[in-house]
């Protein structure tokens, strides 16, 4: 292991978060609220990161395992220095940490129980924590910083492991600098539409900042439904599906095939889940609930593309609705959004790859000896792929069911546990009973919240990054 690279890489990106907490101090001086929280964090990240960057020339290759180390550890260091503008503002080590981790692998599960009562620019940096970890602070660090060829590549693969790689351009900086680039513009984008809808700028940025994300955090406890706008509504669920889809597939449809998304199988089924489930529970909330088709309709659809993009975000207490209404949701926090998305979850990829394995099965099983390839966007899907995605589910399905029962050992509630659980590993925010989306992770016991923060990191991370460093084999030289 080649400790040098990895302590040199982590120093850079704790300087350029430093210059990134500029933001927020800017914002903290232009409302009137104190500075103290951001200019010490400033301070102390900037320092930490020069020293290590200084002080650990990067020497040598880079290998897999470098890549799997930095990628790992930067993450949850930018989680720690992240949560010192928290800490600073009067949070307790834990809780800051807490939503530190939340925003920046963009789960939106908070601890707050007060969140207006918070200053703009702290508010302003949970939403800001969410975009920078949208599309990537490791793929940020890569478009930024020059010269790091295969090693940057090491990066890419360690930070997105999903079943297949976008390669857009021949080198992986300028897919790094061209996905951005969509991140931004369309953020842009999205923030005039709600400037026109009626929001002012602060509402529009921030709320475009965790939208894009696939974030969830709001400066309101109410979330969306404090503006009671079918617009604002309307304007935010387009963008949470947007980003819910392959940032790479929106950068092909506006610069080279326009038929790139429509032709795209994945992009197919994750439309064709998003209407089902919207059609079954406008169904239930007119049927059992007891509202009226439109309202129905409107609650369903901003709710099922909310919780299948892993936003979190709410314009209703889902909390409070019948059994049968929320296990549509229950069913979706299990499935995530598209590969190359902003969104967490187990990936509408691999949810449509393992549909094609079973079929595959039950053919062999009647006719043992044909070859029977699975076929994706017309393309043989390669069998160690295959093995790669059923170890994966396996895999998150046992730190799920793990987590889930350690919770429930901690007193809480079956509903709390299993929704907590799979809330913080498929970093979608909200769950239900005392995590409900209008309630707070605050009651969590003290070691549940540290058993959440590692679902955040593991789940963002996509289950391997992480746990590949607790094997043996991989401290082995």
């Amino acid at each position: 292991m080649n400790q040098k690279v990895i302590l040199n890489v982590m120093g850079n990106l704790l300087s350029l978060l430093a210059l990134l907490m500029i933001i927020p101090l800017l914002v903290a001086l232009y409302y009137g609220d104190s500075p103290y929280p951001f200019a010490f964090s400033v301070v102390i990240t900037g320092i930490t990161g020069l020293f290590l960057s200084n002080r650990y020339r990067s020497e040598g290759d880079w290998k897999k395992r470098e890549g799997f180390a930095i990628v790992a550890f930067s993450w949850f260091l930018a989680a720690v220095f992240g949560a010192l503008p928290y800490l600073f503002d009067g949070f307790t080590p834990v809780n800051a940490l807490f939503e530190s981790m939340s925003g920046f692998t963009t789960t939106g599960a908070t601890i707050m129980l007060d969140i207006e009562n918070h200053s703009r620019s702290i508010l302003f940096w949970r939403s800001m924590t969410q975009w920078i970890g949208g599309m990537g602070i490791i793929m940020l660090f890569i478009a930024i910083l020059p010269k790091l060829g295969v090693a940057g590549r090491q990066l890419f693969r360690a930070e997105a492991p999903g079943p297949t790689e976008d390669k857009i351009k021949p080198r992986i900086r300028e897919t790094a600098k061209v996905l951005w680039l969509v991140y931004v513009v369309i953020s842009a984008i999205e923030v005039v539409a709600l400037m026109l809808a009626g929001m002012d700028a602060y509402d529009a940025v921030t709320h475009t900042f965790t939208t894009m994300a696939c974030g969830g955090f709001s400066p309101y406890a109410n979330s969306v439904a404090e503006f009671g706008s079918p617009l604002i509504e309307g304007i935010i669920t387009l963008f949470m599906f947007i980003a819910g889809a392959n940032f790479a597939l929106h950068y092909k449809t506006l610069y080279s095939d326009r038929k790139s998304l429509i032709n795209d199988n994945e992009f197919r089924f994750y439309t064709l889940i998003v209407l089902v489930a919207t059609l079954i529970l406008t169904f239930s909330l007119w049927n059992d609930v007891g509202e009226n088709i439109f309202t129905a309709f409107r609650y369903a659809i901003f709710q099922v593309v909310s919780i299948v993009t892993t936003t979190g975000y709410a314009t209703v207490d889902f909390n409070l609705w019948t059994d049968s209404a929320r296990i549509v949701l229950l069913a979706v926090m299990f499935i995530g959004g598209s590969a190359g998305s902003t969104a967490g979850g187990i990936k509408v990829m691999r949810f449509l790859l393992l549909l094609k394995y079973s079929q595959r099965a039950l053919f062999k099983s009647i006719h043992p000896r044909a070859v029977k390839p699975i076929k994706f966007n017309n393309k043989t899907v390669p069998d160690d792929v295959m093995q790669a995605i059923v170890s994966f589910v396996v895999i998150y399905l046992m730190i799920f069911a793990i987590s889930a029962s350690l919770l429930a050992l901690m007193g809480m509630d079956m509903l709390t546990s299993i929704t907590a659980s799979i809330a913080t590993l498929g970093n979608i925010g909200p769950g239900f009973s005392l995590v409900g989306p209008m309630a707070s992770f605050d009651m969590i016991p003290f070691v549940g919240k540290l058993l959440l923060i590692a679902n955040m990191w593991i789940g963002r991370l996509e289950v391997f990054t992480v746990i590949v460093l607790l094997t043996p084999e991989f401290w082995k030289r």
